[in-house]
């Protein structure tokens, strides 16, 4: 589905002091390193949303592949509140279009490694830019780890030729694996739908320079009770192209 309607602005999430960074050591816990990044917008309001939903569980068991959806609010008009949405996931789909410079805005809109917006229940394209965009190495090396109170993140300089950006935002998010939903109004009313992946918070943590640094956030301030995966995205400027990713999972021992 397109939309023509303006999103307005938002201001980020505000860090409280205890988002501050800190260099107190935690105990290693993390899980493996992506080599891609695919990025979903979606809606429970949606009709053409189903099969991008199916397509990007697929995706997300492929190996090296860190798959995010974000359930724009958007579409709520149209008879169905999503239950999953935020006016935050819509703000960051309309601040990839304005960095892209096209506007273009809609639903169900996959993008790749911060690039270019794809037709996310195109299976053939969707698999062909996947596969030319897998990084072999990210420009910026990106760890996380957990202790008992804190999740640590630690981002490394900038380690490819050339000057590296002017500046990046580290993102870090907790994510919902799965969750079922009875959608009872809208376009999709009747269907109980299956979301894997599902991004709950933005927290933007901090901005890079291009030198290394660490940043450790509060475990109860960040995750929900029943996000157990949490994942961090370095972005050039705002929501540009991904410098480097990071996962962390509570089920890794």
């Amino acid at each position: 589905m397109k939309t023509v309607h303006a999103i307005s602005r938002r201001t980020c999430l505000a860090l409280g002091a205890g988002f501050a960074a800190s260099f107190l050591p935690v105990a290693a816990r993390a899980g493996t390193n992506p080599d891609v990044v695919v990025e979903l917008f979606s809606s429970q309001g949606c009709n053409s949303c189903p099969p991008a939903d199916r397509l990007f569980s697929e995706l997300r068991q492929k190996p090296g592949v860190l798959a995010l959806t974000y359930h724009v609010d958007y579409w709520d008009y149209l008879g169905w509140k999503d239950t999953l949405a935020s006016p935050e996931f819509s703000q960051r789909q309309y601040d990839y279009a304005k960095a892209r410079g096209d506007m273009d805005v809609y639903t169900p809109q996959m993008i790749i490694n911060g690039g270019k917006p794809l037709v996310g229940s195109q299976r053939s394209e969707v698999y062909a830019v996947l596969e030319q965009s897998r990084q072999m190495n990210w420009p910026v090396d990106i760890t996380m780890s957990a202790g008992s109170n804190e999740i640590a993140i630690d981002v490394g300089p900038f380690a490819s030729a050339g000057a590296p950006p002017a500046s990046g935002t580290l993102w870090v998010m907790p994510v919902l694996p799965e969750t079922t939903v009875k959608i009872e109004r809208g376009e999709v009313a009747g269907q109980d739908m299956t979301y894997n992946n599902v991004v709950r918070r933005l927290v933007p943590a901090g901005m890079w320079n291009g030198s290394a640094d660490r940043i450790s956030l509060p475990k109860d301030g960040l995750l929900p009770p029943d996000c157990t995966l949490c994942v961090a995205l370095l972005q050039q400027g705002k929501v540009g192209r991904i410098l480097g990713a990071a996962v962390w999972d509570s089920l890794d021992s």
